[in-house]
């Protein structure tokens, strides 16, 4: 996916090092990413582009529209991701210019004033890093409550692998900007420390910030070390004792083992331990209160230094495992990424399409009971549109070699060819035709089954055989993937957990042994699965398992519950174009949710 990051800011901000944190993992994962800001201070893998976003008269902000879609363009820009307000309005109008999705990143309280309200600004989607920025957006600004949901910061922990010094002082580091809101705590918190008395007992440091502001100057003479802004933070973080700060900073305390003093822009909540981290991490701890400027006073701050140095290794080890749990960026970025394929897709009210077939016939003897099958000619027909309208046939293995997250590629239409089963009809009558028409396809086999025998039994269907090994390894060599279906497709809602296990998992290795491939797609039969099905799936190491009529209509949603378009006899070529053109599951589900409302 190609995606935009957007920022307006004239110095390093946490907004900066979350952007560029989860832009390096986004491009890890075969995603391409470029950011727009004033600045970038953080290196990262992402192209950076100069858009100055405080330039924030009417004249300038047309400019950056324009600039914007002009990017979105030529860079193919499937969905922006802004995190400022000042980035997000120019975004905002530039995206719906251009038709993608606009999603937000929400670090801070938002100015509550009319013109807010009236033009929100907060894309399609919103994150807010802490919960009381949510309630925040929903109950003041009147944000959809169903368009935001809380994201705490990701932090690309690396376990360093040193050993703290003792110091014969011990080490209190300020960490956080030296401007606004965050300098003026950072200047009331050298107010009290820089006294002679402390310094003999503390080394005070102050991190942050490209430039001693002049009102810091008077510290210049006391024993404070003032480092500025450094790209190796977690060093100094991790040399510290005690770290003061709040948001991101306060995240990385607290995963280096050292002890944190919370402080932020709104609420001094002081000493952190397990009791107040719910409190803490609600708050963004202390950045986010009730706008109200955090009093700090001296002996609650002296106190709390005092605890913090008399943690335990065991607590601190506790607190590191609850905010990993929280802050993993492998989990977080999982759900960002995940919510900007569910955008764009709603947004296109697109995904690659999924289509199911079963048999293939050409003998009215061959119909059977169940309407699983469709004519040869129809077939024929069917691929000849696609033929005709430029579609690219792949199968999962090809997906798996491309990457999900490029389906999307400009100037592809792709679209999945499966057949349910492996009867030998796929081999005679359908092989064929997707030779002359140079397609593929996925084809599910059954483990032990020669023919449907589940049919047969259950409802007297006729006997129809299932391909031979010999035809499948001609099929695999032409380039027909070829997947699990459990060994006698079974109903497997109905199963003991054992019998689940043996079905999907034990099938596996005797498949892969007769088709001398690696299986990595699995598809349900009946389209049944619950919970523990699709557990079973992922530990049977499948890459991907198809459902039925359930999933999302978004395919990277759950790789283990694809939906699938099942064609039926009377698929006619009006009906196969309406099913391929990607937009038919949208369709068929609003469809059927006005079905079920009428029968309420």
């Amino acid at each position: 996916m190609n995606i935009l990051m957007a920022l307006s800011q004239l110095e390093i901000t946490g907004a900066e090092v979350y952007a560029t944190t989860i832009a390096d993992e986004l491009i890890k994962r075969g995603n391409k990413v470029y950011i727009v800001s004033d600045t970038l201070t953080t290196p990262t893998k992402a192209e950076y582009i100069k858009l100055e976003f405080n330039k924030r008269s009417l004249i300038e902000r047309i400019k950056h529209i324009k600039f914007l879609y002009k990017l979105i363009k030529e860079k193919d820009i499937q969905i922006i991701h802004a995190h400022s307000r000042a980035s997000s309005w120019s975004c905002q109008v530039a995206c719906k210019l251009a038709g993608i999705p606009l999603i937000t990143t929400t670090h801070g309280r938002q100015p509550i004033h009319f013109s807010r309200k009236l033009v929100k600004a907060f894309g399609d989607y919103s994150i807010a890093v802490c919960e009381n920025i949510k309630k925040h957006m929903v109950n003041d600004i009147g944000f959809s409550e169903n368009k935001i949901s809380v994201i705490l910061n990701p932090v690309n922990y690396k376990d360093l692998k040193l050993k703290k010094k003792e110091n014969d002082r011990k080490i209190i580091s300020i960490v956080g900007r030296l401007s606004g809101p965050k300098g003026d705590v950072a200047y009331d918190l050298l107010e009290i420390l820089s006294q002679d008395e402390l310094l003999k007992k503390y080394k005070i440091r102050l991190i942050g910030g490209k430039e001693l502001p002049e009102r810091f100057l008077k510290f210049k003479g006391k024993d404070i070390e003032f480092i500025g802004y450094v790209p190796n933070i977690q060093e100094k973080i991790f040399e510290s004792d005690v770290v003061i700060g709040a948001g991101r900073v306060a995240f990385e305390a607290l995963l280096n083992k050292s002890s944190l003093i919370a402080v932020g822009e709104t609420e001094y909540i002081g000493f952190i331990n397990k009791e107040n981290l719910d409190k803490s991490l609600a708050s963004n701890f202390g950045d986010i209160g009730s706008m109200k400027y955090p009093k700090i006073d001296k002996d609650i701050l002296l106190t709390g230094i005092q605890k913090a140095l008399e943690l335990t290794e065991n607590e601190k080890e506790e607190l590191k495992d609850i905010v990993f749990k929280e802050t993993n960026l492998q989990n977080i970025v999982d759900k960002i990424e995940k919510k900007y394929f569910e955008l764009y897709v709603n947004k296109k009210k697109y995904d690659v399409p999924v289509i199911m077939y079963h048999r293939v016939i050409n003998n009215p003897e061959n119909e059977g009971v169940h309407g699983t099958y469709i004519y040869e000619n129809i077939f024929r027909e069917h691929m000849q549109y696609l033929k005709d309208k430029n579609y690219t046939v792949i199968t999962f293995k090809d997906l798996d070699k491309i990457g999900w997250r490029n389906r999307f590629e400009k100037g592809k239409k792709y679209i999945f060819i499966t057949f349910d089963d492996g009867y030998k009809d796929n081999y005679d009558l359908a092989f064929p035709i997707l030779k002359e028409f140079n397609f593929k396809a996925t084809i599910f086999l059954m483990g032990s089954s020669t023919y449907n025998e589940w049919d047969v039994k259950a409802d007297g269907e006729r006997e129809f055989p299932l391909m031979s090994v010999e035809m499948i390894k001609e099929m695999q060599d032409y380039g027909i993937e070829f997947g699990a279906h459990t060994f006698n497709h079974p109903k497997l809602n109905t199963l003991s957990n054992e019998e689940i296990g043996y079905q999907i998992v034990d099938v596996k290795k005797p498949l892969e042994e007769k088709i001398g491939k690696e299986i990595i797609t699995f598809a349900y039969p009946y389209g049944i699965l619950n919970d523990y099905v699709k557990e079973m799936v992922k530990k049977a190491k499948y890459t991907f398992a198809l459902a039925t009529d359930s999933g999302s209509v978004c395919l990277s949603e759950d790789l283990y519950q694809i939906r699938r378009i099942a064609i039926f006899p009377n698929t006619n070529l009006f009906s196969f174009k309406r099913k391929v053109a990607g937009n038919y599951n949208f369709i068929k589900i609003k469809r059927e949710e006005k079905i079920r409302s009428k029968e309420k």
